[in-house]
């Protein structure tokens, strides 16, 4: 099953549900179920896609499954579309929150393809519509927490990253998976400007990318994936900072050596660590990680309340057996 591009038969913008209907339903959605948790959020995404048809969603796309994994909280409220879409790091795309929203017109997403390669039985290039057909696509609700100390929850369109990658047969040499986005300065405008080594690098651990938390996302809200959010094939890893999820994926490399990432490798290497997991007990070297500032659509006020921060982003139950018997202040 695909999210498939929109096409010149697909509702126009002027005929959908007016925005502010679907906000006014989401803050009774928030209100009426303000103690609930998952499957109640997942009831209110459910509304949201039946309420609002944005261009790229397509309707034909449903069912699209629910995940057991979509465990949240009483407090997780899903932050607006607007929010996710607009408030955003893209370095490729601009330095500012802004920037991606404006600047994503410039990105291409078709035609797009994927390379794996490495230390792989089964290596290829496929169309990125040949790279996600095999995979049942999934909702998973996640909190998304930003190294910069701000947070959402987002209603993610996807499948495990783990499904993918055993397709490629990965050798007993793959240590790593190392992931990589386009190099091209005139679709990425921020990449003239040399605040990173470009092309985008990241990289997981093997049994990081297995877990069946680590999801490829190819949509949220249940439409495509805006290119600001990025289009067409990004990584998501909730337990970890923002960053680590790599935006517009075009090469995934098994690795036996643990890979160069782009903002481990910036300055000194003392402000962003190759495993960047949640963790409210490490500082970063300029402020405080025990809390964050929850993007929520809130009032303006609700811009300076803090709240306390989860270890592994709350996901601790689930991936702490990753890391026993780590030092989590220098594997940071």
């Amino acid at each position: 099953m695909l999210i498939r591009r929109r096409r010149p038969w697909d509702l126009s913008e002027n005929a959908v549900t007016p925005r502010e209907t679907y906000l006014s339903r989401r803050a009774f959605m928030a209100a009426a179920g303000a103690t609930a948790a998952a499957p109640a959020l997942l009831g209110a995404a459910r509304d949201a896609r039946a309420l609002v048809e944005r261009p790229g969603h397509n309707p034909a796309l449903e069912p699209i499954s629910e995940s057991s994994w979509s465990q949240l909280g009483p407090d997780d409220a899903l932050t607006p579309y607007e929010d996710v879409t607009t408030y955003n790091n893209f370095y490729e795309l601009g330095t500012g929150k802004e920037d991606p929203a404006e600047y994503g017109h410039y990105l291409k997403t078709d035609p797009w393809s994927v390379q794996v390669d490495g230390e792989c039985a089964k290596p290829g290039t496929l169309s990125y519509e040949d790279f996600i057909a095999p995979h049942p696509l999934e909702e998973r609700i996640y909190r998304l927490r930003c190294v910069e100390a701000w947070s959402m929850v987002v209603p993610w369109v996807g499948f495990p990253l783990g499904d993918a990658l055993k397709r490629f047969e990965p050798t007993g040499n793959a240590k790593y998976v190392r992931f990589e986005t386009i190099l091209d300065k005139e679709m990425l405008p921020g990449q003239r400007a040399n605040v990173l080594d470009w092309p985008y690098v990241e990289g997981l651990r093997m049994d990081e990318a297995m877990h069946p938390l680590t999801i490829l996302a190819t949509g949220l809200y249940g439409e495509e994936l805006p290119n600001q959010n990025g289009a067409p094939l990004r990584l998501v890893v909730p337990w970890k900072y923002g960053f680590k999820s790599i935006k517009s994926i075009v090469r995934i490399t098994f690795t036996e050596e643990m890979p160069t990432t782009s903002w481990a490798a910036y300055g000194d290497g003392s402000e962003y660590g190759f495993y960047a997991n949640v963790n409210p007990t490490v500082d970063h070297p300029r402020w405080s990680q025990a809390t964050e500032r929850r993007l929520d659509g809130g009032s303006l006020l609700s811009l300076f309340e803090r709240r306390d921060t989860l270890m592994f982003n709350g996901y601790e139950e689930a991936v702490a057996d990753l890391y026993a018997g780590m030092d989590l202040r220098k594997w940071f």
